[in-house]
């Protein structure tokens, strides 16, 4: 047998508003035939049996509009099994009047204090009670008490049912907008990470380029000149990044996929070596030492990332100083390990970014684990170990 497909099944999908509404049409028009069938087939009654038809009718109508005019249609139904209860006419239980009920149920405001849980209870109770009682057994000082109460019942269950859907609703609208808030911050974050990262990385180089260029502007203008084109390419450089990066926000994709139409694609560890190039220009000399070659996307941007954010912090707190960049991956994960001899000091002015805080988050995101100290022997060492495989 064919296993049933959840997408195509008529009782499993969300119905539309015109088939809710001929659902709807379909049962009033049903009601209407089956009270007029039974008027048909009773003895005489207080009212001529045009005008019980006339009743069936109007009932089945009102029916067919519920969703439209849902207190109106209550009213009107609740009316006519009144006026057939009073007359001693076909009598429905007050089904149409439930029916109609529940509309009403889903759409009023809730008030504060509104018994529904005791109303379901209770009506439950009452409908369970009479079944094993035998319904409508009469008593001598309430002849049509049981039909009353089976009545009352099955409009207080349509009631409670109404309002469990009203809440069922409520919450899972509440559900939906708080994971869209969580993922606004959460992309909020991750566009701040990038952002930092990029411009925290240029502009370091720029700040310690420009400085140098200040100070041997009259003395060497020839070296002047130079760390005035490492100026040039590296604020070049961070336009790209930032423009590419902008466009992925736009776009609406994943800063980590392959291409984006129109952009360059995302940073991975193909730009390891230019990172080191331009660390070199600051007076940073890397060793890079990478043995991982194919990673997951986001992987590899996370990587890139964090080794940027790893060298700004060489350059800005320890330059001129040598640096040791190691990417191995395994597999299952890939270790990063960037180590330095300076002594550690702060270079460029400024108050403490948010440099080891977004390495953290990155890592943190793949479950992994992260640690930045300084070295005994001298220097700070960043440690970052990301699984992407059966570890993960």
């Amino acid at each position: 047998m064919d296993d049933l497909n959840v997408d195509d099944s008529l009782f499993l999908r969300r119905w539309s508003d015109g088939q809710l509404m001929a659902f709807d049409a379909l049962v009033g028009a049903g009601y209407a035939i089956v009270l007029t069938l039974f008027a048909v087939a009773r003895p005489a009654a207080a009212l001529p049996l045009w005008a019980q038809c006339l009743l069936g009718a109007g009932a089945g109508a009102a029916l067919a509009v519920r969703r439209l005019w849902p207190l109106p249609v209550f009213c009107v139904t609740l009316g006519i099994s009144l006026v057939s209860a009073f007359f001693d006419l076909v009598h429905d239980g007050f089904v149409a009047a439930a029916f109609a009920l529940y509309p009403v149920a889903l759409t009023r405001p809730r008030l504060r204090w509104e018994p529904t849980a005791a109303i379901g209870a209770l009506s439950a109770a009452v409908l369970l009670l009479l079944s094993v009682a035998g319904g409508s057994a009469p008593v001598w000082w309430a002849p049509d008490l049981g039909v009353f109460l089976a009545d009352a019942a099955c409009m207080g269950c349509a009631w409670a049912i109404g309002r469990a859907v009203r809440e069922r609703r409520a919450y899972a609208a509440r559900s939906a907008e708080q994971l869209a808030d969580r993922a606004v911050t959460e992309e909020r974050l991750r566009i701040a990470r990038e952002l930092h990262d990029v411009v925290a990385h240029s502009m370091s180089l720029i700040a310690v380029k420009a400085g140098i260029a200040n100070h041997v502007a009259e003395a060497r203008p020839e070296e002047a000149r130079d760390a005035l084109r490492v100026i040039e390419t590296t604020s070049r450089s961070a336009l790209t990044e930032m423009r590419h990066l902008l466009g992925v926000m736009r776009s609406g994709s994943d800063p980590a996929a392959d291409t984006v139409s129109g952009l360059s694609p995302a940073p991975g560890l193909s730009g390891l070596p230019a990172l080191a190039g331009r660390a070199a220009m600051a007076g940073v000399h890397v060793d890079l030492n990478v043995t991982a070659t194919t990673l997951p996307e986001g992987v590899e941007l996370s990587v890139y990332r964090i080794v940027q954010e790893a060298l700004t912090n060489v350059v800005k707190h320890a330059a001129p100083a040598r640096c040791r960049v190691v990417v191995e991956a395994d597999g299952n994960a890939v270790r990063i390990e960037v180590t330095d001899d300076g002594p550690g000091h702060r270079v460029l002015p400024g108050r403490p970014g948010h440099g080891l805080i977004g390495m953290r988050e990155r890592v943190i995101m793949y479950g992994g684990s992260f640690t930045a100290r300084r070295r005994p022997e001298g220097g700070f060492e960043v440690s970052a170990w990301l699984p992407y495989g059966e570890t993960a």
